[in-house]
């Protein structure tokens, strides 16, 4: 039986996690639609790497990087998209709120922490089905 997170039934309410999962599959079935030869093998690659990245580098950093690349590259937009759109629900970003840079830089330290677990937390799961689908660019 298969519910998404606004149909769950009555007193069978989703964890957090199934609601990452739930939502990140989603994402990466829309990018299973994409015909752009290499986007798919490219978002795999994007993903499994990020988590490294955030951790190394900072949340800012990385969105900084990938708001660079997702300008010229389809894959860099849609993990940039992804992610706004889990995070825009967890953290009641307004929805005219475009620009999840503009938004986070203006937020307290423990909020700016709360964003950079969470969009680990959803990092992994994309980084899972990613796996799962065997999204690899030509050169691994």
């Amino acid at each position: 039986m298969t519910n998404n997170m606004n149909t769950a039934p009555m007193g069978r309410k989703q964890t957090l996690a199934q609601q990452r999962a739930q939502s990140a599959w989603q994402n990466i079935n829309k990018v299973d639609e994409i015909k752009t030869n290499g986007v798919k093998g490219k978002y795999g690659s994007l993903v499994r790497g990020l988590p490294a990245q955030i951790q190394r580098d900072g949340m800012g950093p990385t969105l900084a990087f990938l708001y660079a690349k997702g300008k010229k590259e389809t894959h860099h937009e849609k993990v940039v998209e992804h992610l706004m759109s889990w995070l825009s629900v967890q953290f009641a970003i307004p929805a005219e709120q475009k620009d999840l840079m503009t938004w986070l830089l203006q937020q307290d330290s423990e909020t700016y922490r709360q964003v950079t677990n969470e969009a680990q937390a959803y990092l992994f799961w994309l980084k899972r089905f990613a796996e799962a689908k065997d999204w690899k660019s030509e050169n691994e």
